[in-house]
């Protein structure tokens, strides 16, 4: 598909404008074609490590003329195999781009660079009582979580990366630099063309600058646990919830293999039943109301009490094992590597959902917790196996298409948040039907010469 003379003279020319910062060593390369999922790693021919964005103009420049595939890193923390180089070619490694360009207090937004963590960006951020909820389990770069359309644990209450991004700049295959969106908080002028990036795993344009949205620190937050004698009472409390309006910020739910992981790994010990972490958000008064009113809705589904409390080491430390929740499970088979895979359905049929995946991960001998956003109907499973075990990883692999496939058949999406990348490939198009040639046109549009992150997202 790609002339592997065209990709070497790309690099050749490349060499003499970055000099050391163009690396074609093997453990660079096999990082950067690194990937933490089933998928195996696919390394680039170089890596560039870029200072500023003209460096990213000039290297798509070259790369158009010599039709070089381009691939963009973050911090490497996607879970479809996003990074990986399938064609070879270059990967621009935009770690350097870290820096907080502008904060406007007054406007609650950010301007930032895209290899600025979500981690150090809220760090920055905190003597300005503001901050930037997104917060997917991994520390991930702005620039990847906007290429992935990320979300995490407080979606529920203040959406995703699609809702909290107000313009970006972006280096088209040519070489060309755009801007699209702005600050404003609502346009009707033209086509939505950041919400086009927002989520196009760098097949489109490569991220150089992002404007995002910001929110005041909440006066008070409240967290707690209940844990639940089923699946389904749990999800059924997590619905009656949400349409009683009883504003959540945070729900998330463990199952009991989960539970007793995070239990071993963070030295808790919460009850290994099925778990909600609950998380509110706003004024003493209306944070104390909205506590009464969760327990209110425990007690329909469980004698178990709903603890809550407002110190804030105890929530940190309880947030903390959640979001160290792929590591524990890892840890539940040491050795083991982990086959993560997210879904997401209509709130009405998690309990079925989910309940089903339960039964079918039993039925088939698997070691995969689950844990879940399911405030929006978004779950995750992690089946575990060891890596030279390859009857396990057909079995897992079998698994995870029924669990894609079972999702679809509710009215739900092959992926919530970890995106399709070269994973989920073969399901877009039972997912969206004939709207793919539609997404493949706008990609010819955007990138005649198929040059950036080829083999993603589509078959």
């Amino acid at each position: 598909m790609f002339d592997k003379k065209n990709i070497q003279q790309a690099i050749d020319l490349l060499k003499q404008q970055f000099g050391d910062s163009l690396s074609t060593s093997p453990s660079v390369l096999e990082q950067h074609g690194h990937t933490t999922t089933r998928l195996p790693n696919q390394a680039p021919d170089a890596v560039i490590f870029v200072q500023n964005v003209y460096d990213v103009v000039n290297i798509m420049k070259v790369c158009n003329q010599f039709e070089c595939p381009v691939i963009a890193f973050g911090t490497g923390s996607s879970l479809e195999g996003h990074v990986n180089a399938p064609f070879g070619g270059i990967s621009i490694d935009m770690r350097k781009l870290d820096q907080v360009l502008a904060v406007n207090n007054e406007d609650l937004d950010v301007i930032v660079q895209p290899g600025i963590t979500r981690e150090a960006l809220n760090m920055h951020l905190r003597d300005s009582g503001l901050f930037f909820p997104i917060d997917p389990g991994a520390n991930a770069s702005i620039g990847g979580m906007a290429a992935t359309r990320a979300s995490g644990t407080n979606a529920v209450r203040y959406g995703t990366m699609k809702d909290n991004i107000l313009g970006m700049q972006v280096v088209m295959a040519d070489g060309s630099l755009v801007r699209v969106g702005g600050r404003s908080r609502k346009s009707s002028a033209g086509y939505d063309l950041t919400r086009l990036f927002i989520g196009s795993e760098g097949t489109l344009g490569i991220i150089t600058e992002l404007t995002l949205r910001l929110h005041v620190v909440p006066e008070v937050i409240s967290g707690g646990i209940c844990s639940f004698p089923s699946i389904r009472a749990a999800c059924d409390a997590v619905i009656m919830t949400v349409q009683m309006g009883i504003p959540l910020a945070r729900i998330e739910l463990l199952d009991p293999l989960q539970v007793r992981a995070c239990n071993k790994y963070s030295n808790l010990d919460l009850p290994e039943e099925p778990l909600l972490l609950v998380e509110f958000h706003g004024s003493a008064e209306t944070v104390k109301d909205d506590v009464v009113r969760f327990g209110e809705v425990c007690t329909e589904f469980t004698q178990s009490p709903f603890r809550w409390s407002t110190n804030t080491e105890k929530r940190n430390k309880l947030w903390k094992a959640r979001h160290d929740a792929y590591w524990a499970a890892l840890a539940l088979l040491p050795g083991a590597v982990g086959s993560a895979t997210d879904v997401c359905v209509p709130i009405s049929r998690l309990a079925e959902c989910v309940e089903a995946t339960i039964a079918d991960i039993n039925q088939n001998g698997l070691t995969a917790p689950i844990v879940g956003h399911v405030g929006d109907g978004n779950f995750h499973v992690l089946p575990l196996t060891m890596p030279d075990d390859d009857e396990m990883q057909d079995k897992i692999s079998a698994f995870s298409n029924r669990l894609i496939k079972r999702a679809l058949s509710m009215g739900g999406t092959s992926t919530g948040e970890h995106g399709i990348g070269q994973g989920k490939r073969g399901y877009l198009r039972e997912e969206m039907g004939t709207a793919v040639d539609l997404m493949a046109g706008i990609k010819a549009s955007f990138d005649p010469k198929n040059i950036l992150n080829p083999g993603k997202l589509f078959s």
